[in-house]
C-alpha cells in the first residue's frame, strides 16, 4: 500500500477505508505515479492499471464516478460509471469512491456498519449540499452517522471570491466563521473542513474525524492548484465481504 492513508476514525470493525497517494503506480509525470483519473490527459493503459493495482490491493470493487460539482448522490455499482458526486452501497466488496486533487473527499457509514457512502465536495457542491445528500443516503437518524473527511485544499492555500463566501453564508449564515480575508483586497482564505463541519452540524451529524491535510504543500497528494495538469487520489469507503 506504500503510503497510503488508512483513516484514524471510530468506525465499525466491518467498515473499511482507504485514501491512496501518488506513489504505488505507472504513469509517468506529471502524473507520476498512481494516478486513478481517466480524464486527465494520461495513459489510459496507465490508468487502467493504476486502478487495478488499487482493486488487487484489498480485492474490492471500486464505483468510479464522473464527478460535476453538483449534490447528486447515487448506488454504487461498478459496472457503470454514473454522473454523480457520491455513491452509497449497502453491498460487501464495493468501495464507493471519490476522486480528488484538492477538492473534499468525505467518507460515510452508519453505526449499525450496513451502510456506506462517498463524496466529492468541491465548494460548489459542498455549499449546494453534496454532504447532506450522502447523509441521507445513509437512510438512518444523523445521529447515527459516523463522516471522516479527507486529505483537500488547506486554509493557507485556499482563496476565493466573495461570491464563495456569499454562497455558504446564505445556506447557513454561521458558515461565516470559516472565512478570514486575505492579502488581496475583496478576497478571503477559506478553511474547507470547519465549513464541511458546520454543515454537517447543522444536518444534525456531529461524529466527525479526520482534517488537517493540505493537498496543495503536501507533495504525497495530487494538487490541481499545484499544478493544473495532474493527477488524481481517491478515497474509499467499503464493508468488509
Amino acid at each position: 500500500m506504500n503510503d497510503w492513508l488508512i483513516p484514524d476514525w471510530p468506525a465499525p470493525a466491518r467498515v473499511k477505508a482507504c485514501v491512496t497517494t501518488r506513489a504505488g503506480g505507472v504513469s509517468l509525470a506529471p502524473f507520476d505515479s498512481l494516478n486513478l483519473g481517466d480524464h486527465v490527459e494520461d495513459s489510459l493503459e496507465a490508468v487502467l492499471e493504476n486502478r487495478r493495482r488499487l482493486r488487487d490491493a484489498f480485492d474490492i470493487q471500486p464505483a468510479w464516478l464522473r464527478q460535476v460539482h453538483g449534490v447528486t448522490v447515487v448506488e454504487a455499482d461498478p459496472g457503470r460509471t454514473a454522473e454523480a458526486d457520491g455513491s452509497w452501497t449497502s453491498t460487501p466488496g464495493i468501495a464507493c469512491t471519490s476522486m480528488t486533487a484538492d477538492c473534499l473527499p468525505a467518507l460515510f457509514c452508519n453505526r449499525a456498519a450496513t451502510r456506506v457512502a462517498a463524496a466529492h465536495a468541491g465548494w460548489r457542491g459542498l455549499a449546494a449540499g453534496v454532504l447532506e445528500a450522502a447523509v441521507e443516503s445513509l437512510d438512518t437518524e444523523p445521529a447515527d452517522v459516523l463522516v471522516w473527511l479527507g486529505p483537500a485544499i488547506g486554509p493557507q492555500s485556499f482563496e476565493v471570491g466573495p461570491e464563495v463566501r456569499e454562497a455558504f453564508m446564505q445556506r447557513l449564515p454561521t458558515t461565516a466563521e470559516a472565512f478570514v480575508p486575505s492579502r488581496n483586497p475583496g478576497k478571503f482564505m477559506a478553511d474547507i473542513y470547519p465549513l464541511a463541519r458546520l454543515r454537517l452540524a447543522a444536518r444534525g451529524v456531529t461524529a466527525v474525524y479526520g482534517g488537517g491535510f493540505c493537498t496543495v504543500t503536501d507533495p504525497r497528494f495530487f494538487s490541481y492548484r499545484r499544478s493544473p495538469r495532474t493527477g488524481r487520489f481517491a478515497s474509499l469507503i467499503w464493508l468488509e465481504r
